[in-house]
């Protein structure tokens, strides 16, 4: 399983924690049925936009994104989300950008224009069902340079010559820095090898991010597709705008905490289908908590005859696309070791 991490820029808003926990409760489902996870979640920590918020906070890079690195970690712990089997780093991985970057402008897959180098994007929207103005709007949503001297619009930067005083790197081509959609192919090619059996990411992320990511591995390696399921978590947003902090909307996990048990957060996130975008309200908290004290109060009793049907049922409900709001209404009524089930494979307990 490989799950998009965070960009450490900022601390950790409801938006990404709904993914991670996402990604938590897929891995719990099936180590519930024996199955051996292997998880790697990647850290982004060279990217613009942290490169901009530690130079106005007067820090390096690393440094800065250490910091919040940190943080993030302090609010996953909080969350009952387990920690990773492995953690890339971009920094880490520059070398291997490098290297998949040579190896596909060898094969035909990419060119270079000076010190960059382009990744040969024809066809990529397309197969993600988007027509040029759709994706070209999408790519531009994140930062995408798209009149910058690529051949064609649907092209992206697997290398890029560096600005002055950006960090930067040494390769073939010049001082540089990767592409984004790069650090993500080289970290999993490099961690996983060369294909997923599950890829877990923000909806946000479907395009541009992931189908280049895919289609860049895809290239090197021959091997497709790349990742044979997908969850594509649901976005948060507060009054219909997706929650995000140019929105000028989050809400920090570490804020909740405050006032609420890391247990009714959890279940907020999760009592609902894993692909649905939803509002947050901070009403919906004393719903989850007194939905969670029902589910509690079901677990010390209800223990007849029909148990091992009910415990059956609520594992059956987890593995029809992770329906959890029926696994918990199953839960709830028949309580005993039913409710004991759900409330320890989703990470409630």
């Amino acid at each position: 399983m490989y799950v998009c991490g965070i960009t450490p820029y900022d601390t950790t808003h409801l938006g990404h924690a709904a993914t991670f926990v996402w990604a938590d409760v897929a891995a719990r489902v099936l180590r519930h049925l024996g199955v051996e996870v292997d998880v790697c979640r990647n850290v982004t920590d060279v990217d613009d936009v942290l490169d901009a918020a530690a130079a106005r906070a007067g820090a390096r890079f690393d440094s800065f994104a250490a910091v919040q690195q940190f943080r993030f970690d302090r609010d996953m712990a909080a969350l009952g989300v387990r920690r990773p089997t492995h953690e890339p780093r971009a920094h880490v991985h520059v070398g291997q950008v490098v290297t998949l970057a040579a190896a596909l402008l060898e094969n035909g897959a990419a060119y270079r224009r000076g010190g960059t180098v382009y990744f040969h994007g024809a066809g990529v929207p397309e197969r993600a069902g988007l027509d040029p103005a759709a994706a070209g709007a999408l790519a531009a949503e994140f930062g995408e340079r798209l009149d910058d001297g690529r051949e064609d619009p649907a092209d992206v930067v697997l290398w890029r010559a560096a600005e002055p005083g950006e960090p930067a790197w040494p390769s073939p081509w010049g001082e540089g820095r990767p592409g984004w959609h790069a650090e993500c192919a080289a970290m999993s090619l490099t961690t996983l090898g060369p294909a997923l059996d599950l890829h877990v990411g923000g909806a946000d992320l479907r395009f541009p991010h992931h189908a280049y990511e895919s289609a860049m591995a895809e290239a090197l390696t021959g091997v497709t597709p790349f990742a044979r399921a997908w969850l594509h978590v649901g976005t948060v947003q507060v009054d219909g705008q997706k929650m995000a902090k140019s929105a000028g909307n989050l809400v920090l996990v570490s804020d909740v905490l405050e006032s609420w048990s890391a247990a009714v957060l959890r279940l907020l996130l999760i009592d609902r289908p894993w692909a649905q975008p939803w509002d947050y309200r901070p009403a919906a908290l004393e719903e989850a908590a007194a939905r969670l004290h029902r589910l509690y109060s079901a677990a010390s009793h209800g223990v007849g005859e029909d148990s091992s049907v009910a415990t059956e049922a609520v594992t059956a409900a987890l593995l029809d696309d992770l329906d959890v709001p029926a696994a918990l209404a199953v839960a709830e009524e028949a309580g005993g070791p039913a409710a004991r089930t759900a409330l320890s494979v989703l990470g409630l307990a």
